[in-house]
């Protein structure tokens, strides 16, 4: 299929019956069993047993979902407060990564501090999987025809049907697959994350300490998310309304804070040379 003419097939994979299979549940499912092989190889070079990762990672999983949830819904809840009952119902669409993002950090924090495990030691570990997850689960927004942005007349426009459309661009039919773009950065950044956890220094230290690829997450993903949030038209505003020029896109505004966070922390790791302090643990 060119480029030119790139468009979604639907978001039905496979409809038996009462029984649906929908493309961004599939890529979701695909994305978790890749990113527990990756982890699980990652922590054998890191000397820790890879069956923490397959016990952490359904909790992980519940805890992103309810993360990604309840993020939206709160951003939303003007959509949300007349029949809250919505609220619950996920299949329909509305979760947000950087929910996911903070939904999965508690639960690793809560299994570190139980398991007596190194929080950035786990989390060095589960990062690159889940660049990777967001490369593969971006193609989600792709069969929804969703998460698109400005109208364009590129060669690798996207057709986004009428329904799909805002109200404002009803008479525009080719938009910025933002969805592209996104999965094409994370994958970028997932293979850069891979040949960094590989490095080691001369005398056979790890290149980068612990905390050291979470700060190269934080920091890479951000600054992709941060130009790509402003092509897009379905931002979550912190105040204002979508579509006027006085909303502030949370998205942007998060990925902004993780980009200096994570700039700063590979600042102090190269600097000082040591791992980060895990959460609600002293410096060592």
């Amino acid at each position: 299929m060119p480029l030119s003419i790139l468009q979604s097939p639907g978001p039905l994979l496979v409809e038996l019956g009462p029984l649906a299979i929908r493309w961004y549940g599939l890529l979701i499912a695909v994305a978790v069993l890749l990113g527990l092989w990756v982890s699980s190889q990652l922590a054998k070079m890191r000397g820790l047993d890879p069956s923490v990762i397959s016990d952490l990672l359904p909790l992980i999983v519940f805890s992103a979902v309810i993360g990604a949830r309840l993020y939206y819904v709160l951003f939303e809840w003007q959509q949300y407060q007349i029949n809250w009952l919505e609220a619950f119902q996920i299949w329909k669409g509305g979760i947000a990564i950087h929910g996911a993002l903070l939904g999965g950090s508690i639960a690793v924090i809560a299994y570190s501090r139980w398991m007596k495990l190194s929080f950035w030691g786990l989390m060095d570990v589960l990062l690159p999987s889940v660049a990777l997850g967001q490369a593969i689960g971006r193609w989600g927004n792709f069969f929804n025809s969703e998460a698109f942005g400005l109208p364009t007349s590129l060669p690798w426009k996207l057709f986004i049907p009428v329904a799909n459309r805002p109200a404002a661009y009803l008479n525009e039919s080719w938009f910025h697959p933002t969805f592209l773009y996104e999965s094409i950065w994370d994958l970028g950044l997932f293979v850069l994350l891979i040949l960094l956890f590989r490095q080691r220094r001369t005398n056979g230290e790890w290149l980068l300490p612990k905390g050291g690829i979470s700060c190269v997450y934080a920091l890479g993903y951000s600054l992709g998310r941060f130009w790509i949030e402003g092509l897009r038209l379905d931002p979550l505003c912190l105040w204002g309304s979508l579509g006027e020029a006085n909303c502030l896109r949370m998205a942007q505004l998060v990925s902004l804070i993780l980009a200096i966070a994570g700039a700063a922390g590979l600042a102090w790791l190269l600097t000082f040379k040591r791992s980060l302090p895990d959460p609600g643990r002293p410096i060592s």
